[in-house]
């Protein structure tokens, strides 16, 4: 099996990693080493979610997760009884990615440290940009337009949302009272009648 060092990457990049690694065909299970418990129980919610076995082991904080699927899956029909599940997860309920609006009104995510905030929008936005049906459009409004600019680390992920045919649209009033209009990177800049013509066609609207 294939062995993936993730060690010191930030959560969601192990799981994203071991499912890009786990969808070829030719890939009946994979080692992961990752250096956090957090990352286990993410994997391991994945695992089953999927009905893929999981195991794992600790030496000097580095932990060792094995994920496989075909052989013991048609083995036991599903994973074996006794299998431990590390976290509680479930698996979501899938959403309509072509008619998903997400609006991201500040450079940061929830309230408190920013720094940490900065850290949750980078991965919110590389975990969207993971996903197999990407959102019909990605609108940017106040400070959400810094994350569309010169210098944002944020600018790479979003040029893979709109390789994946997502609009990536940041509010024109916004760039220009930031005076970024110069300087946006990737997507177009937007008026707000176009905001909420796609608000209004959107079956679900995620506000950030």
């Amino acid at each position: 099996m294939d062995l993936i060092d993730m060690t010191g990457r930030a959560c969601p990049m192990p799981v994203v990693e071991a499912k890009k690694a786990l969808a070829s065909p030719q890939t009946q299970g994979i080692i992961m080493k990752v250096d956090n418990m957090i990352a286990v129980q993410n994997l391991d919610k994945m695992a089953i979610s999927r009905e893929y076995l999981l195991s794992h082991k600790e030496a000097n904080g580095i932990f060792e997760v094995t994920i496989q699927k075909d052989a013991e899956i048609q083995k036991y029909g599903k994973q074996p009884p006794a299998q431990s599940k590390i976290g509680n997860g479930h698996e979501a309920q899938p959403l309509s990615p072509k008619t998903l609006v997400v609006v991201i009104g500040s450079d940061t995510l929830g309230s408190g440290e920013e720094e940490l905030g900065k850290i949750l929008m980078k991965s919110f936005i590389y975990s969207l940009a993971a996903l197999d049906d990407v959102p019909l459009a990605v609108i940017f409004m106040n400070r959400g337009a810094y994350l569309t600019a010169e210098g944002s680390n944020t600018v790479s992920d979003l040029k893979t949302l709109e390789e994946k045919g997502a609009e990536i649209l940041t509010c024109g009033t916004c760039s220009n009272y930031y005076k970024l209009t110069d300087s946006i990177e990737v997507g177009s800049i937007i008026d707000m009648y176009g905001i909420v013509e796609r608000m209004a066609r959107a079956d679900s609207i995620i506000n950030m």
